[in-house]
């Protein structure tokens, strides 16, 4: 299916956490403060897993470390302990404000010292029918970059830096990140997307929120030193 670059833009995700400047300083040391807004929840309530997590693809094993390490030194709680597994070496922790973030790489070898660099950022969505919300992506102007039938669909994107979409069985999602699968309430995630049929507002299959966004200014992903 033939699209242009404007069609695949996730140009920005918006947290919405009780205390947005804390969020921040969380976001800052694991050095995503480019990709991320936050602003103050609602009072809408909201319950258990929240159907989604951030992913953070990385180069080396000590990195994974080293971010996850700066991520419980900023107040995260460790859900997965960093440890092999068949597609690699990650860890899943729940930051202060409740989003789940996974470090993962597909190294499983030690290949050198952290470096602190961030390849990719992946936000993971849990659906009920990967195959009916693919197509609602993919009607929406997205292009398929991967895809693994009815457990996993991965979006491509065109612009260097930014914020990849996936699609993840919720249930399989919820064991990949050491949680239960149920919840209920809202998202307390809103995704931004820009030109073309990718930009908001509207809602998918899973109640997720898009809006109309226009892009973060970002560069090189590379967290901060301290750890």
């Amino acid at each position: 299916m033939a699209t242009t670059a404007s069609h695949t833009s996730l140009t920005s995700v918006t947290l919405e956490v009780a205390d947005p400047e804390a969020a921040h300083r969380f976001h800052a040391a694991l050095g995503v403060d480019s990709h991320i807004r936050q602003h103050r929840a609602s009072e809408e309530p909201s319950t258990g897993f929240r159907g989604f997590a951030l992913a953070l693809t990385v180069s080396r094993t000590a990195t994974v470390d080293s971010l996850i390490g700066t991520a419980v030194d900023a107040g995260a709680t460790v859900l997965k302990p960093a440890a092999k597994s068949f597609w690699g070496y990650g860890g899943v922790v729940r930051a202060p404000d409740g989003t789940i973030w996974k470090v993962a790489t597909s190294a499983k070898k030690d290949t050198g010292p952290a470096t602190r660099e961030i390849d990719e950022m992946v936000l993971l969505l849990g659906v009920e029918d990967v195959k009916a919300s693919k197509q609602f992506y993919i009607d929406r102007g997205l292009t398929v970059a991967r895809s693994f039938g009815s457990k996993y669909v991965e979006f491509a994107s065109d612009e260097s830096g930014s914020v990849k979409l996936a699609l993840y069985k919720r249930r399989g999602l919820a064991k990949d990140l050491g949680v239960a699968a149920d919840g209920t309430g809202s998202h307390r995630i809103v995704l931004g997307g820009t030109a073309g049929p990718s930009a908001g507002p509207f809602t998918d299959p899973d109640g997720f929120i898009w809006e109309a966004a226009t892009p973060l200014p970002h560069g090189p992903a590379t967290a901060s030193a301290a750890s």
